[in-house]
């Protein structure tokens, strides 16, 4: 019999996406609910109990709330909101955070997807503290472009109304200045740093892609570091750490004068479930970390099946594309 797969809020953003993505699998079963019925609470409840599996593509409150059906069967779930992300008793749903991961995902009844924004912070810092060339106290900052699907179907009707004119705008935009991002906990826990860092998210004209850009300033990284040499080893320590990540790939480092206006392209990963990783190097020691990947691809949806896959055991990439 096949596992049985509830995804509840699949008319959102990243619940649409997982539902195509995983429209033509044939070794799972789709439990659905008919359009009049999507929310009803009740029906709702019987299909979360009946499943093996369900993803929950919900606000947070009600995450909180169908988290609290779930106690009473045996169904696993995989939260795509932020509810559970640093939750006592959730898995973080990240395979590629650390050796042992995929094992704790696997096993787990509840696990909880990583944020777009977290993914790419995470899986650049990471690294680096583990192996010493960056302190937990270090003083970071994130400057990160999304493309506008990150904010679900408000933010998509916002900027494709033809009366905001922000389709054609020529500039990302800023928000979230004056708050505290609720993706800034998550990082925390799973980077390892225990200083705050200082989180510029900002949206840009076009509908999904992101590009997430992390400034190491010289006087941040190991003091034993040459600095005509410390961007290389920075490249060096990230392509070891994921050189078995199907879905990790860690660029060589450039060559000065080769990078160009197109070279990180925020929209380089869409449509998938990879992730770039670069380093540019700067004369004075100094490094810039940065990470392409789809918001709704492997920093959502994708991290969604990639879970799900693996709580079933079954080939990790199954069901997604590229």
């Amino acid at each position: 019999m096949l596992p049985k797969v509830f995804i509840d809020g699949h008319t959102g953003t990243t619940g649409l996406r997982i539902h195509q993505w995983m429209a033509g699998r044939e070794d799972v079963e789709l439990l659905t609910l008919p359009q009049e019925l999507r929310r009803n609470p009740e029906e709702r409840r019987d299909r979360i109990a009946e499943s093996d599996v369900a993803i929950l593509c919900l606000p947070d409150e009600a995450a909180l709330e169908v988290a609290q059906w779930a106690q009473e069967s045996d169904t696993r779930l995989i939260d795509a909101s932020t509810a559970h992300r640093v939750a006592p008793g959730w898995a973080y749903g990240l395979p590629e955070l650390a050796p042992g991961q995929r094992e704790t995902i696997g096993q787990a009844k509840y696990v909880a997807n990583p944020g777009c924004y977290p993914t790419g912070f995470i899986l650049l810092v990471r690294p680096l503290i583990d192996a010493g060339l960056l302190a937990g106290d270090a003083p970071l900052s994130i400057n990160a472009l999304s493309g506008y699907s990150g904010g679900g179907n408000l933010l998509i009707d916002k900027w494709e109304n033809p009366e905001t004119s922000l389709a054609g705008l020529p500039y990302e935009a800023p928000y979230s200045l004056h708050q505290r991002h609720k993706h800034i906990p998550e990082m925390m826990e799973y980077a390892g740093v225990s200083a705050e860092p200082q989180f510029v998210p900002a949206v840009g004209p076009f509908r999904c892609g992101m590009r997430v850009q992390v400034p190491i300033h010289a006087a941040m990284l190991d003091s034993g570091l040459n600095p005509e040499t410390a961007g290389q080893r920075v490249q060096e320590v990230l392509a070891q750490r994921y050189r078995d990540e199907p879905f990790v790939a860690v660029a060589p480092l450039p060559e000065p004068g080769t990078l160009h206006e197109r070279s990180f392209d925020p929209e380089t990963c869409n449509d998938s479930n990879r992730i770039q990783l670069h380093v540019a190097a700067h004369p004075s020691g100094h490094v810039l970390l940065i990470a392409l990947l789809d918001n709704l691809g492997k920093g959502a949806c994708g991290a969604a099946i990639q879970n799900l896959n693996l709580m079933l055991g079954f080939a990790e990439g199954a069901g997604l594309p590229g």
